[in-house]
């Protein structure tokens, strides 16, 4: 497949993007610095932009397979507009471009799937994290009233480390007072998913 992947830069992109090239498939890397990507490789094609640039996401879609969003915010803990005005672009240049493939990486902390995690999840993290979970609900809201064939991915906290075995499906749970995941597994099921797909129009929970 011919990959465009937005927030490559960022810790989970990279590993999107390193797992991606480990299958064979090749990557379109959307970020604003592509130095940061770290990775030389003929499979890959940096695309210097921002999400907030109507124009250059416009420019970048066309030509590709699916789109894989891993993008984080501007600064933690803020609410970042820029962030939701480029899902909408990335929403409106698939339309144009008739691409129907779109993986968005959530968080489960967002209010549908709270009740999945524990304690401190629940009821604590809502509130220092509330500008960034209500952002995840905003551009969720956007996606699936798209036209797109999305899936939403909604991991627990993020980790470095390789790869762990995990759990994915809508109605997974843990008790665990603060959940964790490493990237490398996030990424492990974003392209399972693109390969073979088994969660469209869903939103599954990724726990240990």
């Amino acid at each position: 497949m011919n990959l465009l992947i937005f927030g490559a830069s960022g810790k989970t992109g990279r590993e999107v993007v390193r797992e991606a090239l480990a299958r064979g498939h090749r990557v379109s890397a959307f970020a604003r610095d592509p130095a940061k990507l770290g990775v030389v490789n003929p499979a890959v094609r940096p695309i210097r932009g921002d999400v907030a640039d109507a124009s250059a996401v416009a420019a970048a879609v066309p030509g590709h397979d699916a789109v894989v969003s891993t993008l984080g915010v501007g600064t933690p803990l803020q609410h970042d507009p820029g962030v939701i005005a480029g899902i909408e672009h990335i929403l409106a240049a698939m339309q144009v471009a008739g691409l129907r493939r779109l993986i968005y990486q959530s968080f489960i902390g967002v209010h549908e799937s709270r009740a999945a995690v524990g304690f401190v999840l629940r009821f604590i993290a809502p509130l220092p994290l509330r500008h960034e979970i209500a952002d995840h609900e905003t551009k969720e809201a956007l996606i699936k009233a798209s036209a797109t064939d999305w899936t939403i991915v909604r991991p627990p906290k993020l980790t470095n480390g390789p790869r762990i075995a995990y759990r994915a499906g809508e109605n997974v749970t843990t008790w665990a007072p603060v959940p964790t995941l490493s990237r490398a597994s996030v990424a492990h099921f974003i392209v399972n998913e693109l390969e073979e797909p088994q969660y469209l129009r869903k939103a599954p929970r990724l726990l240990r």
